[in-house]
């Protein structure tokens, strides 16, 4: 595989995996600026935005030239996949993921700053549903997306051992100065 510059990222996957923390040290550890869908799908207090709106302020950040967006909403799938240079899917396994959902409700003294004004960390039956089924919404549409835009490389990572050999990469890419090869 040909290498590629490492400008626009897509991050997505199961709420859990890790992904918001990955993007936000892959923002630091590359100097691209990071976007959380959640800090623009909420406006306060999990209440949801006007979407025409939420697309609009979506739109305008992917058509920048530098990005990293960390989110899942699927109907805008689309809109990032077709900029991206490197789409990160997250699908670590459930168990896992629940694990750390409920770890991170109780251990709330976090830097990461992922959320709209007032959106505190909750458990909610509706989420847990979402993260169950989350490889059922999402296959079909990245099928789909692979196939429609195949020059964006396509990452799945499902462990840690895949993370961190992912971690090897984009630093060791970045530090050399040289394109992201074999990711």
């Amino acid at each position: 595989m040909t290498g590629i510059m490492v400008k626009r990222v897509m991050v997505f996957g199961r709420p859990g995996s890790g992904k918001s923390t990955f993007a936000a040290w892959l923002s630091r550890s590359l100097g691209l600026p990071l976007h959380h869908l959640d800090q623009h799908f909420y406006v306060h207090h999990w209440v949801e935005r006007d979407y025409n709106e939420f697309l609009y302020i979506q739109k305008n950040i992917v058509d920048t030239d530098c990005w990293i967006v960390d989110g899942n909403n699927t109907r805008s799938f689309e809109m990032r996949w077709a900029r991206a240079d490197l789409i990160l899917y997250f699908n670590f396994s459930k168990l896992t993921c629940y694990f750390r959902v409920v770890k991170r409700f109780f251990n709330q003294k976090t830097t990461l700053n992922d959320r709209a004004p007032g959106c505190k960390e909750t458990i909610r039956y509706s989420l847990l549903k979402y993260m169950w089924h989350f490889e059922r919404r999402v296959s079909e549409k990245i099928k789909l997306l692979k196939k429609r835009y195949p020059n964006a490389v396509f990452k799945e990572i499902r462990c840690d051992r895949d993370l961190n050999q992912l971690r090897q990469q984009l630093v060791g890419s970045h530090e050399s100065h040289h394109p992201l090869r074999n990711v």
